[in-house]
């Protein structure tokens, strides 16, 4: 079964802070003083240019798929990947690194799932671009994929959907200042 150590490494690999390190290598903006004061993907393409924007998501993406399918290789247990993956996006979102202020969890969740369920995940990204070019507000296609999610990912079984829920728990938690605005009415758009 999976031990404290790969845990702590999961969660040291999704507290990387791909955004921050990608602008301060290719940009003279901090993302955590410009937009949202987000690391992740979405301010960073706000703030910087649509390459270092999709650059970010991609890196993001990959923190929570790696530690999943490293556990893959190393144990033959299902708990132990979404463990993993749970690690990988808590590292993402309350990064040591950074004083614990992080990311959403959105792309590091997706990359969790896209290794643990990817049929569901695809349906869901597709979702998240339905809803995102009919609203033009990335959070609520965030939050409608990750409610979602749970459901799409049932089909491969309980464990799988319950992982999901705990990812859409996390999300929903790292968007509540964007719920709130989303209530007002004065939730940035694209």
């Amino acid at each position: 079964m999976l031990d404290a150590f790969y845990v702590l490494l999961c969660y040291l690999v999704g507290s990387l802070p791909s955004g921050l390190v990608l602008t301060t290598l290719y940009s003279e903006v901090d993302p955590r003083e410009q937009g949202s004061g987000n690391i992740g993907a979405t301010n960073v393409l706000r703030t910087t240019s649509k390459a270092l924007g999709a650059t970010t998501l991609l890196a993001d993406v990959a923190k929570g798929a790696l530690p999943v399918l490293g556990a893959m290789v190393l144990w033959d247990a299902p708990a132990a990947w979404c463990l993993a993956g749970v690690a990988a996006v808590a590292g993402h979102c309350w990064p040591v690194y950074l004083a614990f202020r992080g990311g959403k969890g959105v792309a590091t969740s997706a990359g969790v799932m896209l290794a643990l369920a990817p049929l569901p995940v695809l349906v869901a990204a597709t979702l998240w671009v339905v809803v995102f070019l009919a609203v033009r507000k990335a959070s609520l296609a965030s939050l409608i994929a990750a409610v979602v999610l749970p459901f799409l990912a049932f089909w491969q079984g309980p464990l799988m959907a319950g992982t999901a829920v705990v990812l859409a728990g996390i999300i929903g938690v790292r968007h509540r200042d964007n719920v709130q605005r989303l209530r007002a009415g004065t939730e940035e758009s694209f």
